[in-house]
């Protein structure tokens, strides 16, 4: 007779292979078809809200691996929070405006000299659009759930009048303010720069000494003796008004070949040994102070620079003695100020020396480093040229290296405010704690915020001009502004002239004709997006203002965490978030960074159509991503292993529950063998760790407890015994009903766990269990442990069997490799224990030679009366033999009792009594 048909087999549609680049989009379309989101959000309604507000990624070009980890990180967050008792909606958003967009257009060959602004920017949009359009494809491919028709985007009418709001009340307390001075320019840009547009790298620059001789020494020094300044930047020697010195440092008048050179005391030996100065001799020593307004005459021009006091001088390099040019740098400018050096700044917008550097108007400032070094040769004030290497701002954008020029911009005061933003920074929750540093360092550091910029494609800033040139920022102009943006977007500005855009009827003192300009400058990027607070958490119904979490790389201390907290405290007085989490970058699989020249560029697109989004996700949940995390095809295979595993976990869950159903074959807890109950303390175990670590965020700790689950306390022990009595016994067998029962617990409760993480399979899954009522996991809740009678002994108890087995398991090993036994179901075992062990073994109601997978077990004795050939192990010694018996042809063990019944000669009477039942 073939037996084959009265065993139990296990019986699911649930398919093995993943086929997840075929099966995801499958499974994402039957997700919009049924509007999950929207009824996540209905099942949810009234519960405490949990706002995770998105930093808006920039609309332009595919996503890249930063995107996807970024996105993935919110959702899974989003997606339990959900599940935990909140309401939790996700609205994704976009940032818009600034120079890429432009730059995009004209590599597209549109001609910006050819059509009006207003013309050029509807172009600018229409671009913004498609970009959108085609990143949030790539986000929802990844599986990321969220308001997708409803983004916020940061050239929307709506968002736009919210940011003017932002400007208004900013400019009504006064820390909105117009200035000549210093700024980050960038020649590549044709615009100022903010320091989060700024990034450090290396380059090569002339290094000159400079002699300026004095002219009036005060009668502390002599005439003709030489004040030596250093510069990186021989383009600003043209721009120098000055000379700095440090009022406590003492300054040496050093002789050498019959001149007299000054420099600090500390830097004689450097500067003389870099030089080339045989024995200089120190005439005299003079204090920083002694030397302040005396006058040296410029090298190149018919000009004098002054003396001056600074305490930004250091020793750290040079000479002690600083070049000073107050149109070009931040210290220059300040101590400029002081002495009313004024302001000259003699670089066009493109970066040209102009004609107030005469001899070298046209010239690009970095092509001039080399006729002026000449000139100042010929002039006899070179002492020294060389190159250095040196860490040097460049353009985040354009990778160009940036100057400071002076020119007028607006800038928001950020000293009006700073002791209210280093206070807010205290109040919220960083993780990981060293952010909290790194922003307080930066806020507590940085100088005022340039907000303006010389470019087209963004918000306005909404400021008039009367007739006298003073400026018009009022709440009426505000207000009428902000509407007429909400009504028209901000393109209005650039369509109508100034009396159009003016309430109606509107004076000014200033402007005694009636007659007015605008500003034609355009805000800084960073202010559009950190305006979100009110452009979004403020103004939807959905949102709430502070927000519970702000999530982005680390990269966004100097971005968006940054501007979003000046903008929210200027405002409001507090940080527009409860807490932040950062994360760091994704880095090939050898740790270098990505890029298109090394060719080890990772791309999410082909991760997915490769792989499928929930392995990238699974990825994600891998990696310890606070810090840089690692990706490779290598990689991606190992984690593909640990996704194949929790497949097979689920299968084979699924596959068992065959016939089962949970209202009526379920057995109470309190009735289920203790190895079934060990086994759902060790589910409850899982469920706290991983609700503890999603709190958390930890992704990683839930990454591993789950394979654990799946690989240790499932496949190599509870569901590999569980095949004897779930393919074996007959269908309503009080053991196999209790053994459903745990693997149902385990595959719900498995689904909720790794919803967040794997919610395309979790879904997948959830649609072939047994008797549940939701049609998605993902309206469902977290799962909950349940009340286990004496857990903690239980647990103790089993775990030591364990550890029991796991030297019966070594020893089965041993025997078959030595040929003694095949398959385990062939041996006999026989243990050597200590007392303390067999009382365990005696106190086991359950089959134990089912648990070890043998034919025969007996404890033989005492440990140490095992015979020679045990295996001595840890808890037993181990003696392994063939099985008596014959191999029962249903069940396969090995037992003399095959035969007993003699209506079936060739299976053991376990099985006769169950094939019997089913004729």
């Amino acid at each position: 007779m073939d037996y084959k048909d009265t065993l139990l087999m296990p019986k699911t549609e649930f398919p093995m292979r993943g086929n997840l680049p075929k099966r995801e989009p499958e499974i994402q379309a039957w997700w919009e078809e049924n509007d999950i989101y929207r009824k996540v959000q209905e099942r949810t309604k009234g519960r405490p809200l949990f706002i995770l507000h998105d930093g808006p990624p920039y609309a332009n070009g595919d996503l890249h691996m930063g995107h996807a980890l970024n996105k993935t990180l919110k959702d899974m967050i989003v997606r339990y929070k959900s599940m935990a008792g909140f309401c939790a909606p996700y609205v994704p958003g976009w940032d818009t405006h600034g120079l890429p967009i432009e730059q995009a257009l004209t590599n597209k060959g549109v001609n910006r000299k050819e059509m009006s602004i207003a013309e050029f920017r509807e172009k600018c949009a229409e671009y913004a659009h498609e970009q959108i359009d085609n990143q949030r494809k790539e986000f929802k491919r990844l599986g990321v759930r969220g308001d997708w028709e409803n983004p916020y985007i940061t050239l929307k009418p709506e968002y736009e009048a919210e940011q003017i709001k932002v400007f208004g009340e900013m400019a009504k307390k006064g820390y909105i303010y117009k200035g000549k001075k210093p700024v980050y320019w960038s020649p590549s840009s044709e615009s100022a720069l903010a320091e989060a547009e700024i990034e450090y790298k290396d380059k090569r620059s002339p290094s000159i000494y400079v002699a300026f001789p004095v002219k009036d020494g005060k009668n502390v020094l002599d005439e003709g003796t030489y004040i030596v300044v250093w510069t990186t930047t021989p383009w600003t020697i043209p721009a120098n008004l000055g000379i700095a010195v440090h009022p406590d440092l003492n300054y040496a008048v050093v002789k050498h070949n019959g001149h007299q050179y000054v420099v600090a005391e500390d830097l004689v030996e450097n500067v003389a040994s870099l030089l080339g100065w045989d024995h200089p001799e120190t005439i005299k020593t003079v204090k920083g102070t002694d030397l302040e307004y005396i006058v040296a005459k410029h090298p190149l021009y018919n000009r004098d620079s002054l003396v001056i006091l600074g305490e930004h001088v250091t020793v750290e390099s040079g000479t002690g003695c600083v070049h000073t040019a107050p149109g070009h740098g931040e210290d220059d400018f300040h101590v400029g100020q002081k002495y009313k050096l004024g302001v000259l700044c003699p670089v066009d917008d493109k970066g040209y020396m102009t004609d107030e550097a005469p001899g070298f108007e046209g010239l690009f400032y970095d092509k001039a480093n080399k006729p002026i070094t000449e000139k100042l040769n010929e002039a006899g004030a070179l002492l020294k040229l060389e190159f250095i290497t040196h860490s040097y701002p460049h353009d985040w954008r354009t990778k160009k290296p940036v100057i400071f020029r002076a020119t007028s911009q607006w800038f928001a005061s950020i000293k009006d405010f700073r002791p209210e933003l280093l206070e807010a920074i205290k109040e919220v929750k960083w993780v990981p704690k060293w952010g909290e540093t790194r922003l307080f360092n930066m806020v507590r550091d940085r100088g005022d915020w340039c907000i303006s910029r010389q470019r087209v494609w963004g918000v306005p800033i909404p400021v008039f001009y009367a007739e006298n040139g003073e400026p018009i920022i009022t709440d009426e102009t505000i207000a009428h502004v902000s509407e007429l943006f909400r009504k028209h977007g901000s393109n209005i500005w650039f369509e109508k002239e100034a009396s159009e855009l003016l309430p109606e009827g509107f004076t000014h003192p200033g402007s005694p004709n009636g007659i007015f300009t605008k500003e034609t400058d355009i805000m800084d990027v960073w202010f559009d997006s950190g305006s979100s607070h009110q452009g979004v958490l403020v103004v939807r119904d959905d949102q709430r203002r502070p927000a519970d979490l702000y999530l982005e790389g680390s990269d966004q201390y100097r971005g968006w965490f940054n501007s979003s907290l000046t903008t929210a405290v200027a405002v409001t007085g507090k940080a527009p978030y409860k807490g932040v989490l950062s994360h760091g970058f994704a880095l090939d699989g050898e740790g270098h960074k990505m890029s298109k020249s090394l060719g080890n560029v990772v791309v999410p697109a082909k991760i997915t159509s490769q792989f499928g989004a929930e392995i990238l996700r699974l990825w994600v949940a891998s990696v310890d991503y606070q810090s840089d995390v690692r990706i490779s095809d290598a990689i991606l295979k190992q984690v593909s292993e640990v996704y194949r595993k929790i497949r097979n976990t689920f299968r084979f869950l699924l596959g068992n529950l065959a016939g089962f159903d949970p209202k009526a074959h379920s057995v109470p807890t309190a009735k289920l063998r203790e190895v079934d109950q060990f086994l759902l303390v060790r589910l409850n175990n899982l469920m706290k760790e991983s609700l503890a670590a999603y709190e958390e965020f930890e992704f990683a700790d839930i990454y591993h407890a789950v394979n654990n689950f799946c690989t240790i306390d499932l496949s190599a022990f509870y569901m590999d015994f569980a095949k004897d009595v779930l393919y074996i016994e007959a269908e309503n067998h009080f053991e196999r009903r209790a053994m459903q029962t745990v693997m149902y617990k385990c595959v719900v409760a498995l689904s909720k766990l790794l919803s967040p993480i794997l919610p395309h399979t979790t879904d997948e899954v959830w649609s072939y269990i047994p008797g549940v009522e939701e049609i998605s996991v993902q309206l469902t809740d977290m799962p909950e442990t349940e009340e286990i009678a004496n857990s903690e002994a239980l647990e103790n108890k089993w775990n030591e069997f364990l550890h029991v087995r796991d030297d019966v398991l070594k020893a089965l090993e041993e025997a078959r490799n030595k040929k003694v036994i095949g398959k385990s179901l062939t041996a006999k075992v026989t243990l050597y224990v200590h007392d303390e062990t067999k009382a365990l073994l005696e106190s086991i109601s359950e089959d134990i030679k089912q648990l070890f997978i043998v034919s025969a077990f007996e404890v033989g004795g005492a440990y140490d009366d095992a015979p020679e050939n045990a295996l001595k192990l840890e808890r037993a010694a181990v003696v392994v033999e063939k099985a008596e018996g014959e191999t029962c042809a249903r069940c396969w063990v090995v037992t003399p009792t095959v035969g007993d019944d003699g209506e079936y000669p060739d299976i053991c009477p376990r099985c006769a009594g169950v094939v019997r039942q089913l004729k």
